[in-house]
């Protein structure tokens, strides 16, 4: 087999990954992480089997999908501030992207139950990945006039976090709306 051809099936195997990720991340967020495998299968467009090929272990689809979506909360922040109208419409965005991510994110420590080391690496991972993305928007927002200055991103971070614990499990809870809210609460008064 020539190298371009073994580059082109790694290419491919890279994107069916990245797809089967994107398809586990968005059925944790409306079925939690104990959703059947077939769900996620079918909704990968793949076989149960290549899910297990990959993942072994519903811990370790898991951990790649909180990877996975921590690199693209992370990757998200610049692009949406260059392709946001503001710099807060930029936050308002990355925050709905972040209340995602943290319903998986609630679900990774009941799956990870027997591994508080290898939790505490992933949350260590998180913190250094997001808080300078969440930092920048900030400090953009806060730059354009938009927002307070005296903003912290750990405060703002941590208090998303504890507004999104237990949407996973509460019908009737709308952590996204209450999100929004805190988002909408950081404006600049004027006047």
């Amino acid at each position: 087999m020539s190298d371009s051809a073994t580059g082109s099936k790694r290419k491919d195997a890279r994107r069916n990954q990245q797809a089967l990720l994107d398809a586990a991340a968005a059925v944790f967020v409306t079925a939690g992480v104990e959703a059947p495998v077939r769900d996620i299968a079918a909704k990968a467009g793949v076989g149960i089997g290549t899910i297990y090929r990959h993942f072994p272990t519903r811990a370790d689809l898991v951990i790649a999908v909180y990877r996975h979506q921590v690199e693209a909360c992370a990757e998200a922040g610049p692009a949406l501030l260059a392709s946001s109208p503001t710099p807060y419409a930029a936050l308002e965005s990355w925050a709905d992207l972040f209340v995602d991510f943290l319903v998986t994110k609630h679900g990774l420590a009941t799956a990870m139950r027997n591994d508080s080391t290898g939790f505490e690496t992933l949350h260590a991972y998180f913190l250094d990945r997001l808080l300078p993305v969440c930092a920048q928007l900030l400090e953009a927002a806060a730059a354009s006039g938009e927002i307070r200055a005296d903003l912290d991103a750990y405060q703002l971070m941590r208090g998303i976090g504890n507004l999104c614990v237990g949407a996973e499990t509460d019908t009737r809870y709308d952590a996204r709306r209450l999100v929004a809210l805190l988002v909408a609460g950081l404006r600049r008064r004027v006047g």
